[in-house]
């Protein structure tokens, strides 16, 4: 099996996976495994969805707003 090192890990960082490894009753090696593995095995990430079109439907009527109440750009 493959081993890796991770260097310049903060002091907080190992204090909170040996923590979450004693919470589990896990070593901290096998934690670590654990983390490492759920990870790769995620999923990945759905291509992005293509662009919404709106429509404009005009309805009856004439509103009771405007563009500047609405976002205050005077209609720029």
């Amino acid at each position: 099996m493959t081993a890796i090192h991770v260097r310049n890990l903060s002091e907080s960082v190992v204090t909170a996976l040996r923590e979450r490894a004693a919470r589990h009753g896990h070593s901290m090696q096998q934690e670590v495994r654990q983390i490492l593995e759920a990870a790769a095995s995620e999923a990945p990430p759905r291509e992005a969805l293509p662009p919404l079109h709106l429509t404009t439907v005009r309805t009856s009527g004439d509103p009771t707003w405007n563009r500047e109440e609405i976002y205050g750009d005077a209609g720029r």
